[in-house]
């Protein structure tokens, strides 16, 4: 695999946490061109995220009430 393959990933995971971003999981490919007049070889990135929200919505509906009330949940 090549250095520059590898430096723009850490790039790419590093913009990502920077905007808040949990990377959970990354798959690199690295292959040679599809193209039969190119000698290049081309990468594809496969960059698993998360991030949590809180909601808004949640919590001055009165959701937070009704799930104290619900059967289900553990206590």
């Amino acid at each position: 695999m090549d250095d520059d393959m590898l430096s723009d990933q850490r790039e790419l995971v590093e913009r990502i946490e920077a905007a808040g971003w949990d990377v959970t999981d990354l798959e690199l490919s690295a292959y040679d061109s599809p193209w039969s007049d190119e000698d290049n070889p081309e990468a594809t990135v496969t960059i698993t995220a998360r991030k949590p929200y809180e909601s808004e919505t949640a919590e001055t509906s009165g959701a937070a009430s009704e799930d104290d009330e619900n059967p289900f949940r553990l206590k």
